[in-house]
């Protein structure tokens, strides 16, 4: 047991901790959260003996064996295999001292080693960490390779599964999936549950934290708050906790009723009108989960795309890769305006190729590749941040991309992403990892794109940055072509998943959680589908029924981008109503000097409640022809 008293710490001139107290139980995995900069490594650091309190007592770490991930790794040439065995110091030392013995014929000390490592279990330590590194998502012939031989995200990594190597009763792991795939997340999920000692993890991964952990401890104030149960968990209890505290939550209600006054409408209809149903489902998160995030200091929305071709962009016949190698072939997508797809696939499958190829960024090897008269690509992914100009400042990096925009929109629009007074005035050298992400991410949002292309956006991103990105891709009316390794992102932001594996490019039938239990259990295809989904393929192959189900796509496409269009239309009439609605509040509207001001409002407001009830009508209609339409494609 770690019991921690009164902790006051201190970094230079800032309090991190002030009589902060928590105490771990043997065994229990923990999550630690909080903003950045309140003091989560520096926490780690005091646990690992690498700072020491100001003040309050540390009691239970003295008798443990600790492991923890560290962010740098060192420049050698040992083998990847080898750096990641040293993890286990007593049993890669043996190793080591029972081949220096042999090779000098001590073969009477070599005796004496041997049987020290097979006490140990030493013998299995190479096999155990190769497997760690395939894992990981390593091959077997990287495994060979010395450390020296890889980039910063690999090399992230093997600090991982050196981490992980070491025996340890307790295990401190600093953002654990920030450079892996959603193959190798998965993985380490599992790999984390079977581990029997006590975990103590930050993470921005909100579905690995509900998966991993049964415990979130939040730094807030300068206190530890701990909660029962995973992030979500944790988000619902928050909310309740300040929703005790806020006398109401104005924005919040105006949705809330909105919602509450569309379902009222189309109530007899809920049972098959999807949005309805949607919305309840949104009513209810929003009740629940809103007030967790009142206080975040994100809040930025993607512009509307305006004029947009359709199709954007298409690939045909396409073959993707580099030099002589070819890694996807007989590539054939259209990415039309509303679209909004997600990548799956293994480490190395291509997805990164080919969405590097789909923005121009890598030539075709084969085939062609088209963009519409009115494309404009917003283009993200990890090496953005490597090509940002450290003394430059946040200003002047979107001052670049427009120089005739007024400083205060800039500075307005930096504010939604936190970047507020000198800091988005001075150099970005000092910025964080996760810092930098966010303007390279602001960079791409400001360039108002019509198809917006993510690869891992959320690497170097803390919670409340997820959650407003995953806001603002919510309301984006473009297309949207995203890969991350986050799977509440997945799930909240796309509609249609493709599937990147042995060298094809398909679309994937089933769901993420039928993903994850595809790659979980070694990809065999006998356990993708759901029990209904192999009654349904019984006497046909899974081509015929990957193509009917296309074929059906296509001839239901139209009506469904038309509904999409209607939803987006009858999002922009709500929001509209709702501002003139706020603007009706004003009690000072109502003397008598703005008497014309206020019969204006009142006639606009009709108009918009009346132009409102059009485009729900309209919706409704669609939605039925939809409905009616594949029930006799799937008759």
């Amino acid at each position: 047991m770690i019991i921690l008293e009164n902790i006051q710490l201190r970094r230079g001139a800032k309090n991190l901790l002030e009589q902060a107290s928590a105490t771990l139980q043997p065994g229990q995995k923990i999550a630690l959260i909080g903003a950045n900069g309140c003091g989560k490594s520096s926490f780690f650091a005091m646990l690992l003996g690498q700072l020491t309190p100001d003040a309050g007592t540390i009691r239970g770490l003295e008798a443990l064996r600790l492991a923890h991930m560290a962010q740098e790794v060192e420049a050698t040439q040992a083998p990847a295999r080898d750096y990641v065995a040293a993890g286990d110091r007593a049993s890669f030392e043996l190793l080591e001292a029972i081949a220096k013995a042999e090779q000098s014929g001590d073969y009477d000390r070599a005796a004496t080693l041997h049987q020290a490592l097979e006490h140990c279990d030493g013998y299995s330590l190479l096999r155990r960490a190769e497997q760690l590194l395939l894992g990981l998502g390593f091959s077997q012939a990287q495994c060979q390779r010395p450390v020296s031989d890889f980039s910063g995200g690999w090399r992230i990594r093997l600090n991982l599964g050196r981490a992980l190597m070491t025996p340890s009763d307790l295990m401190l792991l600093d953002e654990p999936t920030n450079h892996l795939d959603l193959d190798a997340t998965l993985w380490l999920q599992r790999w984390l549950a079977s581990y029997p000692g006590t975990l103590v993890m930050i993470s921005h991964d909100r579905d690995f934290i509900d998966a991993t952990c049964e415990r979130v401890m939040r730094i807030e104030h300068q206190r530890l708050g701990l909660y029962k149960g995973g992030y979500s968990d944790f988000e619902r209890q928050r909310a309740e906790h300040m929703a005790q505290q806020q006398a109401s939550f104005d924005k919040q209600q105006r949705r809330i009723a909105e919602i509450e006054d569309f379902v009222r409408r189309f109530r007899y209809k809920a049972t098959k009108a999807k949005q309805a149903q949607s919305r309840l489902k949104e009513l209810e998160r929003m009740q629940q989960l809103a007030p967790a995030h009142i206080d975040s200091p994100f809040q930025f929305n993607f512009p509307e795309p305006g004029k947009s071709s359709d199709p954007l962009l298409i690939l045909s016949e396409a073959s993707v890769g580099y030099d002589d190698t070819t890694i996807l072939s007989r590539i054939n997508m259209s990415l039309r305006p509303g679209d909004r797809i997600g990548l799956l696939g293994k480490n190395g499958a291509g997805k990164t190729t080919l969405l590097k190829s789909l923005t121009g960024a890598l030539p075709l090897k084969s085939g062609e590749r088209h963009e519409g008269a009115h494309l404009r690509i917003g283009y993200f992914d990890q090496q953005q941040l490597d090509v940002l100009d450290l003394e430059a400042s946040a200003l002047l990096h979107i001052q670049r991309l427009s120089p005739t925009a007024r400083e205060q929109d800039i500075l307005d629009f930096l504010g939604g992403f936190n970047f507020r007074g000198d800091m988005a005035k001075d150099s970005i050298a000092p910025f964080s990892g996760g810092e930098k992400a966010r303007l390279a991410l602001a960079m791409v949002v400001w360039q108002d794109p019509n198809l917006l292309v993510l690869d891992e956006p959320t690497n170097h991103l803390d919670l409340e940055m997820r959650h407003a990105l995953e806001v603002a891709l919510q309301g984006y009316s473009g297309a949207l072509l995203l890969v991350s390794h986050d799977r509440h992102l997945l799930r909240n932001s796309v509609e249609t998943l493709l599937l990147v594996d042995d060298g094809a490019v398909e679309e994937y039938d089933n769901d993420l959680a039928a993903y994850e239990q595809w790659i979980l259990r070694g990809n065999s295809d006998a356990n993708v589908a759901s029990d209904k989904a192999k009654t349904e393929e019984s006497g046909q192959s899974r081509k015929a029924q990957r193509q009917e189900a296309a074929e059906r796509r296509i001839k239901l496409k139209p009506l469904r981008q038309a509904l999409q269009k209607a939803e987006r239309e009858l999002d922009q009439a709500h929001a509209k109503l709702a501002d003139l609605q706020n603007a009706l509040s004003d009690p000072d509207l109502y003397q008598g000097e703005r008497k014309e001001e206020l019969a204006e409002l009142v006639r606009e407001e009709g108009v918009a409640k009346s132009a409102l009830a059009t485009l729900e009508e309209r919706w409704l209609e669609l939605q039925e022809e939809l409905e009616h339409n594949e029930a006799l494609l799937a008759s």
